[in-house]
């Protein structure tokens, strides 16, 4: 049987998601910066409460909507934490997870040939969503001198008269950038005054850092009766296993997405539902305490991962949203598959390629730092030694100098180890020495004596690849 004729071509042509890839090879040895899932336990009240449900033996379906009471909470959340407002009955929608209601809206909105600006890079699910839909993804490049900010100006080029709606991920995974108000605004008046819809990916709207806030574009003027809100409890509350989300848009649309779910999935768990109603109930009763202590210690572990890719001269915007940085790669000369395959498999370090979040994605990897700190830690330390040698490799261009380099890269990894010692070497002293050497004992020697006066030579690994003295046998 020829299965390749009977399965659906968009299904066959959508490429596994390139995050996965990665999962499939990891082995008990392996460092992983790679998943986007926070580390820490789900709050006590919440499992208790979800528990004590268990314990009643009879667990029967809820509305297809959702649970009253939870829905009361999630617009209680909502009008509280982001200042907009959608009635419990009608404009709520209790979801499987935050993908489900992505699903559902694109799905009930999308038909064929409707055209959907996604800016990239972009979470992997969004391009097969639409074009499972029947719909057409339109990705609109976000740029590392931007922030990753999707501009009024990228998005006004990218409408056309099949334009059906703009799916806005923010704050974002996987480059950690957010959209402002301001930012916001400009969108908002390109959009206003037309039919074109907003679908807000809003699942990581807690986590910002650096005193900024999210601000969710439907509570803008004229933007409520445009907007799908899609949320969830993955990421705020550590819930993702729990598989809880939900949807919240004008009446019409969320009837739309509630006849595709009760003929599809019908409701969310009833045991998570419960979880979720004592999720938002302790939050309001504890000025979202367990929320705020992730939040600061998501934010300690960012100031750790940034610093020491600076410290590896790994160029690298200052994320202010999610749990994930998006550094530049480039200076090592390799593909982001390239880069990412050789910390694997030599330094048993995985992150995931830029590119599996889009083309425009290659020569950056994204790092979750959803890990403890000393997680995090051991991952970079072995990183320096991995990231070294690819610097080292590649500035020798036709490979002639090799076996120098693998000289230079004993004496950096045995440098790097005195962690202790944070004096920066001064390149234009140190490139003479370099450039003056030649493949033989003595000149590793000065090289050692030389570099033992000024140990720290991180900087150096990082400004290589920029002089011209490093490429083609000048090492």
């Amino acid at each position: 049987m020829d299965y390749t004729k009977l399965i659906v071509k968009a299904v066959q042509d959508v490429p596994p998601s390139g995050i996965r890839k990665y999962f499939d090879i990891l082995t008990d040895k392996t460092i992983s910066l790679g998943v986007g899932e926070p580390d820490f336990p789900t709050p006590e009240a919440i499992r208790r409460e979800a528990l004590e449900r268990l314990s009643h033996g009879r667990i029967p379906y809820s509305s297809n909507s959702g649970m009253p009471e939870l829905r009361e909470l999630i617009s209680k959340y909502l009008d509280d934490r982001y200042g907009v407002h959608y009635e419990a009955k009608g404009e709520i929608l209790v979801t499987v997870g935050a993908s489900q209601a992505i699903d559902l809206a694109i799905r009930a909105l999308v038909s064929s040939g409707d055209e959907v600006i996604i800016p990239e890079p972009t979470y992997v699910a969004y391009n097969p969503g639409v074009i499972f839909a029947g719909g057409v993804p339109v990705n609109v490049i976000t740029t590392q001198e931007n922030k990753f900010k999707l501009t009024a100006e990228a998005l006004k080029a990218a409408i056309t008269p099949k334009t059906k709606a703009l799916l806005l991920p923010f704050p974002n995974n996987p480059t950690g950038g957010i959209m402002e108000k301001e930012d916001l605004e400009a969108i908002a008046d390109v959009l206003r005054g037309t039919d074109i819809l907003v679908l807000a990916d809003e699942i990581y709207s807690e986590l910002t850092y650096g005193g900024k806030k999210h601000v969710s574009i439907c509570s803008l003027p004229g933007m409520r009766e445009r907007t799908v809100v899609l949320n969830g409890f993955s990421k705020a509350f550590s819930m993702t296993g729990w598989r809880l989300g939900y949807a919240a848009a004008p009446a019409p649309i969320i009837a739309a997405m509630t006849k595709i779910n009760q003929l599809t999935m019908l409701s969310a768990p009833t045991p998570a539902q419960y979880a979720g109603i004592a999720a938002l109930r302790q939050g309001f009763e504890t000025d979202w305490r367990d929320m705020r202590g992730m939040i600061e210690e998501y934010d300690r572990r960012r100031r750790v991962i940034i610093d020491g890719f600076n410290e590896m001269g790994m160029t690298c915007n200052e994320p202010e949203g999610a749990f994930y940085v998006f550094p530049s790669i480039k200076v090592s000369g390799l593909t982001s598959e390239e880069f990412c395959d050789r910390l694997l498999a030599e330094q048993d370090v995985c992150m995931v390629p830029g590119t599996a979040f889009g083309a425009c994605g290659e020569g950056f990897a994204r790092i979750s730092y959803a890990y403890s700190v000393e997680h995090i830690e051991a991952a970079l330390e072995k990183m320096k030694s991995g990231y070294a040698a690819i610097i080292i490799q590649n500035s020798a261009g036709t490979g002639k100098a090799i076996d120098f380099n693998k000289k230079i890269l004993d004496l950096i990894n045995g440098i790097l180890k005195i962690d202790e010692i944070n004096k920066k070497l001064n390149l234009e002293d140190n490139k003479d020495i370099i450039n003056n050497s030649s493949n033989n004992e003595s000149s590793i020697n000065d090289i050692e004596i030389y570099n033992q006066s000024h140990p720290r030579i991180n900087d150096l690994l990082s400004e290589m690849s920029e002089l011209e003295e490093f490429n083609n046998n000048k090492i």
